[in-house]
């Protein structure tokens, strides 16, 4: 079989939020029940960026192998005026190694790293939690929020960014998009303790979450260490509340939790679940409405596999994309290649 070729808008047009949440919530439930491989992940550090490769397989509703290439690069959009993130999916048939489709990573990994927070905040935060500050008012910031507002009901919003244009700005775009009146703030301290949900989504390598700054019962996504030099909750922030991370080993060695043991302010076994054992029923969630919940968001590769499955089924059942031979010396791939005008075909 030829690999389909997916766009970036094409993967945006084959995705949605509420389909993603679902099948990102299946992937932590394979996981946590230990119905899926292990997933792995791999960073290479230069200059200017990071390269993270991230792989994993799973084996319901389909079986698939995926590996994304990311990569990331913060001063892109200043420098460059391109994306902070870039990459591709591989998908291939588990069964066979077959490559099924090369996708654009960007818009998966946007979607499923908001639907990773939606499904920890369903589990995690208080179910009465409706004022919500976003830190980081960026691309992600903006999923973020649509996440939340898709598992709780939301009625005050508040929007902080160090640029507080951008807060600005992404109060004006998204107050419609949720339908919510969204307050941009310069007070950061005083926007955590008013909040139930508290979102960090920034690419900043010191705290700007401490000890003090959040009221008893905050559910916060801390979303924004993805590498071992990103920190954005203090370590003793995770020392008194219970930390849920996607992938506790990959968490100890990029996410916030790795500033926290390696400071020696927590140990592993302070960990309360990974989210997948929650997800799964092998663990609780919530415990008490007082109890602050961190959830440390690393990105866990079942995510991509789960939601780059969705799109490749999405893109064969609307016959979107374009077929490209990857194996030209194939039985199959001869005869496909005869029958075709070129080096590509739109389905």
């Amino acid at each position: 079989m030829p690999a389909l070729i997916l766009t970036r808008r094409e993967v945006a047009s084959l995705l949605n939020l509420g389909e993603c949440i679902v099948a990102v919530e299946g992937a932590f439930r394979a996981h946590g029940s230990g119905d899926a491989p292990i997933p792995g992940v791999l960073g290479v550090h230069v200059a200017s960026g990071a390269f993270h490769i991230k792989a994993a397989a799973t084996m319901r509703p389909r079986a698939y192998f995926a590996a994304k290439v990311n990569g990331n690069f913060p001063g892109n959009r200043e420098h460059h005026d391109r994306p902070t993130i870039q990459g591709l999916i591989v998908l291939a048939d588990l069964e066979t190694g077959t490559p099924l489709a090369i996708m654009d990573s960007i818009e998966i990994t946007i979607q499923r790293t908001g639907a990773a927070t939606a499904v920890a905040a369903q589990h995690l935060a208080r179910q009465d939690a409706s004022t919500v500050t976003i830190v980081g008012c960026g691309v992600q910031g903006r999923v973020q929020l649509r996440s939340i507002a898709a598992v709780r009901e939301v009625k005050a919003i508040h929007a902080y960014d160090s640029n507080f244009e951008l807060a600005s700005g992404f109060a004006k775009e998204m107050a419609p998009v949720v339908g919510v009146p969204i307050d941009p703030v310069d007070n950061l301290r005083q926007a955590l303790w008013q909040s139930d949900i508290v979102v960090t989504c920034t690419t900043s390598r010191i705290p700007i979450v401490f000890r003090g700054d959040l009221k008893p019962g905050a559910f916060v996504a801390a979303v924004g260490a993805d590498n071992p030099e990103k920190n954005e909750i203090a370590p003793e922030v995770l020392a008194d509340a219970t930390v849920v991370p996607d992938v506790i080993d990959q968490a100890l060695v990029m996410g916030d939790l790795h500033h926290a043991v390696t400071s020696g302010t927590m140990r592993r076994e302070d960990v309360h679940a990974e989210l997948g054992e929650i997800v799964a029923g092998r663990k609780p969630g919530r415990r008490t409405n007082d109890e602050i919940v961190v959830f440390d968001s690393t990105g866990m590769a079942l995510q991509d596999v789960a939601a780059a499955g969705l799109v490749y089924e999405r893109a064969r059942e609307r016959r979107i994309g374009r077929l490209i031979p990857i194996n030209e010396n194939a039985p199959r791939q001869s005869r496909f290649l005869s029958a075709m005008s070129g080096l590509h075909h739109r389905l």
